[in-house]
């Protein structure tokens, strides 16, 4: 007979970048995801590990004192946003004494830390939104938003949602509506069965294009074109609809993966702007989600690389080359290396439509495609995913050599684990700077200057 799991009343008393939160009860600490230092909650116990227990989130029953805010209507019940009810100020200082923290752990100091830099918007900065098609209980009606709080089945309509401009709310109300009328059902992830899966709105939020793909699977059919028209006929929408894709997705995983993908009105992309340049962006290209903090994070980034007239860089993670592109107008040449194709063919269109012919981009693996470079670089910028830089490129990247490395990071956690790797190798670590990309959630990047230590 298995074994009754304990759940416990506790205070958090700390927290963990990037979300995890610290409590005590009795003799013991317990671990768990969620949470904000300060609040009383109740916690499913799990695994004893050596030095703490595992636990699981079930509900907050008493506020944090630092919950000063009335925040989003859905807050608690969608499973996004987890600083809605905190002041901007005291967001900040938590995400910049956490990721210090980390910094501090690894014996990382002796910087010059540069603080962190605010979003320019806190609330409707979101460029993209996925929502999900489900229901928000079992039997229920058809419903589209975001999962719940702790939940794998259950949806939210987030028809309140703060951090969105009111164009995603007013789609999702469009199509939600739409399909309740044709009553098609929607793909239950048990069974398998059912036709819409996902809604993915792109807003490029400097020219206001938006690109609308819907996800189904193969199960039934959808008039695609009376979908379109109800779209392009919606009222309130104050951007314009330049693209309706559908995807078909019949993965049994819960996530977009694209078997098939058909446009059914005008193009595949959109187009930004930052920092004078221009991108198109596609259904699945990497973008970063926030605009306006976009132009921020890689104007620190370009002041950290400093004068690089006539030099040459490597873009390493290179994504669609939006780095690459703010570094090329005054570099004698810009490399850039990105695993996904995509990205690589939509940063080459995108330096084509900016007119610059001093940046080569090359498909592949930074681990195996650092052996084929022959050029010397003088600065080498490092963006990679979450994970960090690969443990077998790290040391091939930093054989280089060059005067100078600009390292930007979505992940703390694994950046001050490779910057060990760094000061090992002899560079040192002369400024980092934060920035919240990522407002009433618990993310933030990082931007670092590295410099070689003289010989």
């Amino acid at each position: 007979m298995a074994r009754k799991r304990k759940i416990i009343e506790a205070k958090i008393v700390d927290s963990i970048f990037p979300n995890k939160s610290v409590a005590k009860h009795e003799d013991r600490t317990i671990i768990f995801k969620g949470g904000i230092k300060g609040q009383k909650v109740r916690v499913l116990l799990g695994k004893k590990k050596k030095d703490y227990t595992e636990g699981k989130l079930l509900e907050v029953l008493e506020s944090s004192p630092l919950e000063t805010m009335e925040g989003c209507i859905h807050y608690g019940n969608c499973g996004g946003c987890t600083y809605q009810r905190l002041t901007y100020e005291e967001e900040l200082k938590l995400k910049k004494d956490k990721v210090l923290a980390l910094f501090e752990a690894e014996d990382i100091r002796d910087f010059h830390f540069l603080g962190i830099e605010k979003s320019p918007r806190v609330e409707a900065y979101r460029n993209k939104m996925e929502y999900t098609f489900g229901d928000e209980e079992k039997g229920g009606p058809l419903s589209l938003g975001l999962h719940k709080r702790g939940r794998f089945y259950e949806v939210v309509e987030v028809t309140g949602c703060n951090i969105v401009e009111k164009d995603f709310v007013n789609i999702l109300k469009e199509v939600l509506n739409y399909f309740r009328e044709k009553k098609i059902p929607y793909y239950h992830k048990r069974s398998h069965e059912g036709v819409l899966r996902f809604l993915i709105v792109r807003k490029a939020l400097s020219t206001g294009e938006i690109l609308v793909n819907l996800v189904t699977s193969s199960q039934g059919e959808i008039d695609l074109n009376e979908f379109k028209d109800r779209l392009l006929n919606s009222k309130g929408i104050e951007g314009k609809i330049v693209g309706i894709l559908n995807t078909i997705d019949d993965n049994l995983a819960d996530a977009v993966k694209v078997d098939e993908l058909n446009l059914i009105y005008g193009r595949d992309y959109i187009v930004e702007e930052i920092l004078g340049l221009k991108f198109k962006i596609s259904p699945f290209s990497f973008f970063q989600t926030n605009t306006f903090g976009a132009k921020k994070l890689y104007s620190i980034a370009r002041e950290f690389a400093g004068d690089i007239d006539d030099k040459i860089v490597f873009d390493l993670y290179s994504g669609t080359g939006t780095i690459a592109q703010i570094m090329a107008p005054v570099a004698k040449k810009v490399i850039g290396i990105e695993i996904v194709e995509e990205a690589v063919e939509k940063a080459r269109e995108n330096a084509k439509l900016n007119g610059l012919n001093n940046i080569e981009f090359i498909v592949g693996d930074v681990l195996k495609e650092v052996e084929n470079l022959k050029e010397r670089p003088d600065l080498i910028v490092i963006d990679p995913p979450r994970d960090g830089i690969h443990p077998k490129a790290i040391n091939k990247i930093i054989d280089f050599r060059p005067q100078t490395f600009v390292y930007v990071s979505c992940n703390p956690i694994t950046l001050v684990r490779d910057l060990k790797v760094f000061r090992e190798r002899g560079y040192d670590i002369e400024k980092v700077k934060l920035i919240d990309m990522f407002p009433r959630t618990p993310h933030c990047e990082s931007v670092v200057l590295m410099s070689r230590v003289k010989e």
